[in-house]
């Protein structure tokens, strides 16, 4: 069948592991997944309160996993430094907040990946003129806060638009899409471009998580084959 010219990655989300056994819970999934996405909410952008760099620090103590801690803060700048000493590999910032540039800049000085998130209310053409300048671009598709939220079909089109411009202009972009993502879309947003898949109720809510974990991967990777043999 060929080499998939993509590198797809599932990400599984700890927002919905049980907190009490969050370790054992990392280590269900270890073996079917490639991130761990860190879900880190301030109770002022979004209206919930998550965790924070001792979480993640005490993550990176129990495994070398790759941490993608998505930043779901107003002022996620003056917390830069304390994630990159805690061990996260890469942080998304939301483009809603602005001074993207600024933390853009702070985040390569600080040796951290970075991420670009945008909402679903928000269009995708507010994050153009950063495309070049990250590693990632997280579309949600749910409205970020909660887990457990239904898929929003509008991701799909942000996704391609996405995918199309970043082709067009010849970026090394990835595309990762966060909410309600489950087996049954990822072969959808991976046909639409997106190459990273953040899954959170859908792996840690089911009674296998890391079977789950697989069959995300499996749907994902046969619609990127099916859309490299067209």
């Amino acid at each position: 069948m060929g080499a998939l010219r993509r590198q797809l990655r599932i990400a599984p989300s700890i927002l919905s592991a049980d907190f009490a056994c969050l370790g054992a819970a990392i280590d269900s999934v270890s073996q079917e997944t490639d991130w761990l996405h860190v879900d880190v909410m301030d109770g002022h952008f979004v209206p919930n309160l998550t965790i924070g760099p001792p979480v993640v620090a005490a993550i990176r103590k129990h495994c070398d996993a790759y941490l993608d801690c998505h930043l779901m803060m107003t002022n996620p700048g003056q917390y830069l430094e304390a994630f990159a000493a805690a061990g996260a590999n890469s942080v998304s910032v939301h483009v809603e907040v602005g001074d993207t540039a600024a933390l853009i800049d702070k985040c390569r000085r600080l040796g951290l990946g970075v991420g670009l998130a945008v909402n679903p209310e928000t269009p995708i053409e507010a994050c153009e003129d950063f495309l070049g300048q990250i590693d990632v671009l997280l579309v949600m598709s749910v409205h970020p806060g909660f887990g457990g939220q239904k898929f929003m079909p509008v991701a799909l089109d942000k996704i391609a638009w996405a995918a199309g411009h970043a082709a067009r202009s010849s970026l090394d972009l990835s595309i990762e899409v966060d909410g309600g993502i489950d087996a049954s879309n990822a072969a959808l947003t991976c046909a639409a471009g997106a190459s990273i898949f953040v899954a959170g109720s859908a792996i840690f809510g089911r009674p296998d998580p890391a079977a789950a974990a697989a069959e995300i991967r499996r749907s994902a990777e046969l619609a990127a084959l099916r859309e490299e043999a067209r």
